[in-house]
């Protein structure tokens, strides 16, 4: 089973875009459910975004790429 991971839509207010800075694993890592796997910067605020699931990390969007909420930036493969 595959689980998308995304920007969620109550990340931050408005609608302004942000960058991935920082992937916390590597493609291809092993992640348990709540972990870490990425910082998005918006207007030099620094978010972090969990992994909704176990799985394997697949990186689709790399660091420095603009994302918006919604964005999808990685999937798990359980």
């Amino acid at each position: 089973m595959t689980t998308d991971i995304t920007v969620p839509a109550d990340l931050w207010e408005g609608e302004t875009e942000g960058v991935i800075t920082a992937w916390l694993v590597n493609d291809g890592a092993e992640v348990a459910q709540g972990d870490l796997v990425a910082e998005v910067m918006v207007e030099k605020a620094q978010y972090e975004i969990e992994a909704p699931v176990s799985g394997r990390l697949s990186i689709t969007k790399e660091e420095d790429e603009v994302v918006s909420k919604g964005t999808l930036i990685a999937t798990l493969q359980a």
